[in-house]
């Protein structure tokens, strides 16, 4: 009773300004909090995102440019979507990222979300293989799923392997280009593979890419520039020879070429411009555009063929 009688003389001795603070902090809290849900259940790595979208895109558009079945199209991409976004609220609850759910209301929310993401994807893939149908899709499953635990062990090294649990983890990320072809088509050609490759090299040069300007930032001349890129650098062009022999041997369409041109005109290029001081966010932003651009190619090429 004296402690609520204190409170209550506390509240009534708040002048005008000190109420005004008061609402203005409480507010600031309530939004940092839900924030933090949010980060909770929503995928944070942006570049994962176009890593499962464009690899997504070029697999439907070729399918449909091919023999369409739209249902099953739109049924793959909103299971493809949802177990990609199932990732984020079970670390959450397991603690297996940065960002844990510690209170139950966080908890409760990461459950939540969880349930409705994983009674989507069930629904969708059920749907998809019901009575016997479009069972290779298991064989896409069991690729992605051995892939993100490869890549989960590979993270316990160290940074040593950050690179090759990325590569390894973009396996899974790009099955989604030829399951969404097999979807769309009903066939698990040659064509579909060929497609599961272009897209995991791509992935891998961006990662490559985006690893090196971030740790070689204060390389200057282009004899530091090599020292710390050389691997990179000599794959560029030997990445386009492999594409021009493969397109003479006509194992690919020969309009995939250009497709790849922007980027590796991109990586190259990086080791003879001046120095400028690193902007994450200006980098994240200039490879969604070079992964939009390679995306669109890569259809068209597709389709062309």
């Amino acid at each position: 009773m004296q402690e609520s009688k204190a409170v209550l003389s506390y509240t009534t001795s708040l002048s005008p300004k000190d109420e005004t603070v008061t609402t203005e902090t409480s507010e600031a809290v309530r939004a940092a909090c839900r924030a933090r849900r949010w980060a909770l259940i929503v995928p944070r790595e942006h570049g994962a995102w176009g890593l499962l979208l464009v690899p997504l895109f070029t697999g439907v558009a070729s399918a449909v440019a091919s023999a369409p079945r739209l249902w099953p199209l739109l049924a793959f991409t909103i299971a493809a979507l949802s177990l990609f976004w199932l990732r984020t609220p079970i670390e959450s609850l397991t603690g297996t990222s940065p960002l844990t759910a510690h209170t139950s209301q966080e908890w409760w929310t990461a459950f939540l979300a969880s349930v409705l993401l994983s009674g989507i994807s069930v629904a969708c893939l059920t749907g998809l293989m019901w009575k016997g149908r479009n069972l290779e899709l298991l064989l896409f499953g069991t690729v992605a799923g051995v892939a993100f635990v490869a890549q989960a062990v590979l993270r316990r090294l160290g940074r040593r392997a950050r690179m090759a649990a990325q590569l390894v983890g973009i396996i899974g990320l790009t099955c989604t280009a030829p399951a969404a072809y097999y979807i769309g088509t009903g066939r698990l050609s040659e064509r579909a593979f060929v497609l599961w490759a272009a897209n995991w090299i791509f992935a891998g040069n961006q990662i490559h890419f985006v690893q090196l300007c971030i740790h070689s930032s204060r390389a200057v001349r282009f004899s530091e520039r090599f020292a710390r890129g050389r691997v990179f650098f000599l794959a560029q062009p030997a990445l386009l020879a492999v594409l021009v022999v493969a397109a003479l041997l006509r194992a690919v369409s020969p309009f995939m070429i250009f497709a790849f041109v922007p980027a590796l005109v991109r990586g190259t290029r990086w080791f003879f411009r001046q120095s400028e001081p690193l902007n994450v966010k200006s980098l994240g932003w200039s490879e969604m555009k070079q992964g939009v651009m390679f995306g669109i190619l890569l259809a068209i090429a597709f389709i062309w063929s």
